[in-house]
């Protein structure tokens, strides 16, 4: 966690279950992108996303919420003064998950339709990969999940949660 990051307090004890709670929803993703791709403006998410206008403000309320956006004033002459919304820090971390998300889409559900690419300053293509500690590439398909055995001090609180 980032030093700038806010603590999510959802019902979650998994980091990852927490993190689908708190952005994990699709439309939360698509905002994010656009914000990366550098779309700031609520009508410009609208038009960009072709998302309905209540989704799209509970979903950036939801982001301003988890430290992902935040929402700084700006206004135009002779108009109301408005919110546009940028990322956090915490934010700019999602382009690693966003890249691994749309790298297993091109690979296993690909389309003909061009998408937003990820690279490096020299402008390459950038892939996500595992790395070990030495920094070689580890295959994904050789990575396991291994569960750590839940601290005592734990096991009430997810069978509270649980029932």
């Amino acid at each position: 966690m980032t030093s700038h990051a806010k603590r999510w307090e959802g019902t979650q004890l998994c980091s990852l279950a927490r993190t689908l709670e708190a952005v994990g929803e699709r439309w939360s993703f698509l905002i994010v992108r656009e914000a990366m791709a550098g779309t700031t403006r609520f009508s410009e998410f609208r038009a960009k996303l072709g998302i309905a206008r209540d989704i799209l403000t509970t979903r950036l309320a939801t982001l301003v919420d988890v430290g992902v956006m935040r929402k700084i004033q700006y206004q135009e002459p002779g108009e109301r003064t408005r919110d546009e919304y940028v990322l956090t820090d915490s934010g700019k971390e999602l382009n690693l998950v966003l890249c691994a998300i749309q790298q297993w889409g091109d690979d296993h559900v690909p389309s003909d339709v061009p998408t937003i690419r990820f690279r490096d300053a020299k402008h390459q293509l950038v892939r996500v990969v595992f790395v070990d500690k030495h920094g070689k590439v580890v295959p994904g398909a050789s990575v396991e999940a291994h569960r750590p055995a839940t601290p005592p001090r734990l096991r009430e609180r997810t069978k509270r949660l649980s029932a």
